[in-house]
């Protein structure tokens, strides 16, 4: 897939404060790795303070999967996972626009990449199954080093951005599919290749089934099963977690799910979702939970936010 060129109507006036906005983060992504992870943490202990709404939203949610905490427990995770809001920022500017040298000297570690040769072996696309972790672009950018990747993404409201960061994308992944792009990553995946996906938020779509998120029902996309089933592709659960002291990154690619698709979608998106709570178990404060993963409720049930 060709990147994005740059075109006159993106350097109007208009765009000068994105354009700003994209040079800070340029800026941002050239900072050596580990100063780069302390200003994440000071980033997200400012984050504890400037939006309250996205606090109380984590709080709702961690509530929800967590009822096993007592309130102290889950005040902890809140905020900790608030600070977390923090390091996704830096993450995000180093996996968009960090150089591939300053990339190269991330610590990393990846296991289970044979499960990735023996689909290759059998000419079988795989579709790399993760959730929404504040590290998760970045994670996707040093997976990248080691296999040729595709990815899903929902286009962004502006246009510089938009340009900017598909971009950047197309400079370490094979291609970048919208959402609505079922046709191309069809293809994409038939042809043998690795697609990284997260199924896990509240797309609002008619394609949702309700089906457990941590023992909640949660509406969540049906999409997973029937890539699998047009595309003929293994799917792959794809852990990844942040290391304590600015260790580096884990990464761990499980073995293909089995008897992946049935004929059940419902029954298939319950076996994902119980896939991602595993991962969000395994570092339960690097998990997006300010965004309303339960805002849309089977019918007669009430609002949760």
């Amino acid at each position: 897939m060709p990147r994005p060129e740059l075109t006159r109507t993106l350097l109007a006036p208009r765009h000068w404060p994105a354009w700003l906005g994209v040079a800070f983060i340029w800026l941002i992504a050239r900072l050596p790795f580990r100063l780069l992870m302390r200003l994440g943490r000071l980033a997200g202990r400012l984050a504890l303070h400037l939006n309250p709404e996205r606090r109380r939203v984590a709080a709702t949610n961690i509530g929800l999967c967590f009822p096993e905490l007592d309130a102290a427990a889950q005040r902890a995770l809140v905020r900790a996972n608030l600070c977390d809001v923090g390091m996704m920022l830096a993450e995000f500017a180093l996996g968009w626009m960090g150089s591939d040298r300053a990339i190269a000297r991330v610590p990393v570690t990846v296991e289970g990449l044979e499960h990735l040769e023996a689909a290759r072996k059998a000419g079988r696309g795989v579709l790399l199954v993760g959730g929404h972790f504040s590290h998760l672009e970045l994670c996707a950018r040093l997976v990248s080093q080691r296999i040729r990747i595709a990815g899903m993404y929902r286009r962004m409201d502006s246009e510089v951005f938009e340009f900017a960061v598909l971009r950047s994308r197309l400079h370490y992944a094979d291609a970048m599919f919208e959402k609505d792009d079922i046709r191309g990553t069809v293809k994409y995946l038939k042809s043998g290749g690795t697609l990284w996906y997260a199924p896990d938020q509240d797309m609002r779509s008619k394609d949702n089934v309700f089906v457990p998120f941590f023992g909640v029902q949660a509406a969540t996309i049906t999409a997973t099963h029937h890539l699998a089933r047009l595309s003929g592709a293994l799917v792959v659960p794809f852990y990844h977690r942040r290391l304590p002291g600015d260790a580096g990154y884990a990464m761990r690619l499980g073995a293909p799910m089995d008897d992946f698709p049935s004929k059940d979608a419902a029954l298939d998106t319950a076996r994902v979702n119980a896939q991602i709570e595993q991962m969000v178990r395994e570092a339960p404060e690097q998990y997006l939970w300010v965004h309303k993963r339960f805002k849309t409720r089977p019918p007669g049930e009430p609002k949760v936010y």
